[in-house]
């Protein structure tokens, strides 16, 4: 069958669905296609920032609240950093926080489930029209627009504009925009899920260990409903084939023998399996259009290099790609000329976060400066409260990104 849209959206995950009910809810109509059924899994960590509910509550509140409402999701109050010393800190996402309805900054939510909710919201939405369990695996630009078709050719699309959303193995990425995978601004992570850890914060902080024997990566423990959580450990693609890092051994030995997740995984049981993953990062400044078409979230590398946070700014991303498509249509114009305001703008909004970002990533990767920080904010009330405004003050990264910052913390101590 041949179907013709303005917009057709490839990708039903966060980025894609976020593209979608934002034109849908400005009236205008569009096309996803999935390669997937929903619901299905995704390997992630699991973590969602304040920003998806900003977000989804910039298209419509009646989302956000519905979101909020999800019985499989846990509400997460903060971050516990735990230096290779051992030497930690909890950082809330809100100083002083009294645990009220719609007050945490973030949660943590399998994708089998957040994912889900947004293609429920997308059914809800007449504008929309979802295909799924279809690839997209021809890219075809004509002088009217983009021909695209599946492997077999039973589904054939034209389009005016393509936005691509899906994900960082995107095939429209790599043949059209020309985007490749490169280690250096790469993650690769794995992911497993684990019943009956203890030492669980009654707050549900997320955990990020920085353990010797991980090191230059970290690992984690997000906790989610029912005693579970999701646990894995990330490193960067370059450090780890040039440790030639097995990350899978390396998180079973960190469960097994690190002295102190020895006993608190004593009791711990693995669920299902240790999968693996990656993450693109938005470390190094990419081409996020062309003619006819856009990329969006991880499709156009975009996940935060420190905290490893990728649905906020694919959602971030996704609405700015929408109202680019709604000005490309009233002007008629789908040129790679007129597209560049979505590069503009993504990078006005998101630029300067990823780039305090990137270097703090850097220096992350010195364990000595990591336990000094660890050190000197465990008695300093106002350190520790500059550290809780990293996750939403940019200013706040800027400084912590800054050597001479921790030099003068040390002339103060």
């Amino acid at each position: 069958m041949m179907l013709e849209t303005k917009v057709c959206i490839l990708g039903a995950g966060p980025a894609g669905a976020t593209t979608a009910l934002q034109l849908a809810y400005m009236g205008i109509p569009c096309l996803v296609i999935d390669k997937a059924v929903f619901p299905r899994d995704k390997v992630c960590g699991d973590g969602l920032s304040g920003k998806v509910l900003t977000q989804l509550s910039r298209i419509d509140k009646g989302i956000a609240e519905r979101l909020q409402q999800l019985v499989f999701k846990e509400d997460s109050w903060g971050v516990s950093f735990v230096a290779a010393n051992r030497m930690g800190i909890n950082i809330p996402y809100k100083p002083n926080y009294q645990k009220l309805p719609g007050e945490p900054r973030g949660f943590v939510c399998k994708r089998i489930h957040f994912d889900n909710f947004l293609v429920d919201e997308m059914k809800r939405c007449p504008q929309i029209q979802l295909i799924e369990g279809k690839a997209i695996t021809q890219h075809t630009l004509e002088p009217d627009g983009y021909l695209l078709s599946d492997a077999a050719g039973t589904l054939r699309v034209k389009a005016q504009l393509v936005i691509a959303a899906n994900g960082a193995h995107s095939g429209f990425t790599r043949d059209v925009a020309n985007i490749r995978m490169e280690p250096a601004h790469y993650v690769a992570g794995i992911r497993a899920y684990y019943t009956g850890i203890g030492g669980l914060h009654p707050d549900n902080l997320i955990e990020l260990h920085f353990l010797k024997n991980v090191l230059p990566g970290y690992f984690w423990i997000f906790p989610l409903p029912n005693g579970e959580a999701n646990v894995g450990i990330g490193m960067l693609s370059k450090l780890a084939r040039k440790k030639k890092a097995n990350l899978k051994q390396m998180l079973l030995d960190a469960v097994q023998h690190d002295p102190v997740m020895q006993e608190r995984f004593k009791n711990a049981n693995l669920q299902g399996t240790i999968d693996g993953y990656g993450l693109p990062l938005g470390s190094k400044r990419r081409k996020l259009s062309g003619e006819r078409y856009l990329l969006v979230g991880d499709a156009g590398f975009l996940i935060d290099p420190f905290t490893g946070e990728g649905i906020g700014n694919a959602m971030y991303s996704a609405r700015m790609a929408a109202a680019q498509a709604a000005a490309s249509i009233a002007a008629n114009d789908y040129s790679a000329g007129a597209l560049q305001a979505y590069d503009a703008e993504v990078y006005r909004v998101l630029g300067p976060e990823l780039t305090m970002s990137t270097r703090l990533q850097k220096l992350i990767r010195f364990p000595w400066l990591f336990n000094m920080l660890m050190r000197l904010s465990a008695g300093n009330q106002e350190l520790q409260e500059l550290l809780s405004s990293m996750f939403h003050e940019v200013d706040i990264r800027k400084k912590l990104a800054s050597p001479g910052f921790y030099l003068r913390l040390l002339l103060k101590r």
